[in-house]
């Protein structure tokens, strides 16, 4: 990833976020099929927003979109880095 480094299941705040690159100020979250319910969904909105707040950026990806098209989700998240 160009040299930056992520680190994996990374403490912010009360939450634990997949992956968070400290130099880029960057969240990475992977979502499964259990985040596609109404009671996820605004847990993840609420939890993001919060995360936000922190000055942070929050890019969230399905599972199916790492499997079908990794390529694609790398350039995603370059096209984040300053």
């Amino acid at each position: 990833m160009d040299g930056r480094k992520f680190r994996r299941q990374q403490s912010i705040g009360n939450f634990i976020v997949d992956f968070y690159c400290p130099s880029e100020q960057l969240i990475i979250e992977i979502d499964g099929d259990v985040h596609f319910n109404p009671i996820n969904e605004n847990y993840d909105f609420e939890r993001s927003r919060y995360l936000e707040n922190l000055v942070l950026k929050v890019l969230r990806f399905k599972n199916e979109e790492i499997k079908n098209d990794i390529d694609l989700v790398l350039e995603k998240i370059k096209m984040e880095f300053k």
